[in-house]
């Protein structure tokens, strides 16, 4: 999370290599047994900080122009909500189905890159600029954090749907506020761009989906 600018083997920019190319890359492999499990469930663990940065399709991995760690990070997740949504299009004729999810913010060694400066930006500063403790900060633990996955996985609320952003182990609203805490920004619901990913990410890795191969 918020890495400083790091490349992969291939080049590509590590937030969005590791968020996103790498599960897309695992789970082309794993699809034809997916397709055999005959109801199986993806579940791709995004965050509100989607908010942060729509997909840019034109230089996704920062080679022409500055990079910023928040944006890059932001990207990397718009992409998990977007390829659930593909996913789950292309999966749901052969039982596939696919979700993403906000866990909740939750103090984690996600959380090493972060300069303190860095605490203020997310609010969990208080006045003395300490960091807050996780109940000061509203923050999850991790267990409770773990709640909304499962619930995706396992749900039987979910029976017939897919591709849909959670939070709170409840289907997330549309929110068009940047600074909302809660919600889904239409950018990361727009079947137009999830499709667009989906070619973008078949492109970079050389891995596509077969939806008929068992």
């Amino acid at each position: 999370m918020i890495a400083p600018l790091t490349r992969d083997a291939r080049g590509y920019e590590s937030q969005f290599s590791t968020n996103h190319l790498g599960h897309f890359q695992l789970t082309a492999r794993l699809f034809p047994a997916l397709r055999q499990a005959n109801g199986a469930r993806v579940v791709c663990v995004s965050s509100a900080g989607h908010r942060l940065s729509d997909i840019h399709f034109e230089d996704p991995n920062y080679y022409h122009r500055p990079y910023e760690k928040w944006p890059a990070y932001g990207q990397s997740k718009t992409a998990n909500v977007l390829f659930a949504l593909a996913l789950d299009t292309l999966g749901k004729n052969v039982s596939v189905r696919a979700f993403s999810l906000h866990p909740g913010a939750i103090f984690t060694p996600l959380l090493r890159f972060m300069a303190h400066e860095d605490y203020g930006v997310v609010g969990v500063l208080n006045e003395q600029g300490e960091i807050k403790t996780t109940a000061e900060a509203g923050f999850k633990t991790p267990e409770q954090g773990a709640a909304t996955a499962v619930w995706c996985a396992t749900s039987p609320q979910l029976e017939g749907r897919g591709g849909v952003y959670c939070e709170d182990c409840d289907i997330a609203t549309l929110k068009i506020e940047k600074d909302a805490l809660h919600g889904v920004m239409p950018w990361a619901v727009d079947a137009e761009s999830a499709h667009k990913l989906w070619k973008l990410s078949e492109q970079l890795t050389g891995v596509t989906f077969n939806p008929d191969e068992s």
